[in-house]
């Protein structure tokens, strides 16, 4: 029944100007804004929604996900450009002093926007 609906992906953040600014200026991501909304153009074609949500809590998981080939070039650079990487230490995803996990896996580094929804670049 749904198969060929164009589906899209949305999440809430909580200040919009803010959010805005966050992914067309430090993340570099074509970006549109429409009756309060803006939509996130990613190079894959797809669009993924961001709606305003007075009382937003932000997810517990990673809400979006960036490929890179490398990520400690991809790393370095967001921190250039003001973004702050998670750390965790003594935990399964325990993140070294980058912020990079090399645990096992693809290598990830997670990240969140103004909001407090986690984002990650992920080497590919």
């Amino acid at each position: 029944m749904l198969a060929d609906s164009p589906a899209f992906s949305g999440f809430a953040v909580d200040d919009v100007p803010a959010a805005l600014h966050f992914y067309r200026d430090v993340l570099d991501l074509p970006v549109t804004e429409d009756h309060g909304m803006l939509r996130l153009h990613l190079s894959t074609g797809a669009e993924v929604l961001v709606y305003p949500k007075p009382a937003h809590t932000p997810a517990s998981f990673t809400i979006l996900n960036f490929p890179v080939p490398d990520i400690e070039e991809a790393v370095a650079a967001l921190t250039a450009r003001g973004v702050v990487f998670e750390h965790y230490a003594g935990t399964p995803a325990e993140t070294d002093e980058a912020g990079i996990f090399r645990q096992g896996g693809p290598l990830i580094a997670w990240f969140t926007d103004p909001a407090g929804n986690v984002l990650s670049v992920i080497e590919q």
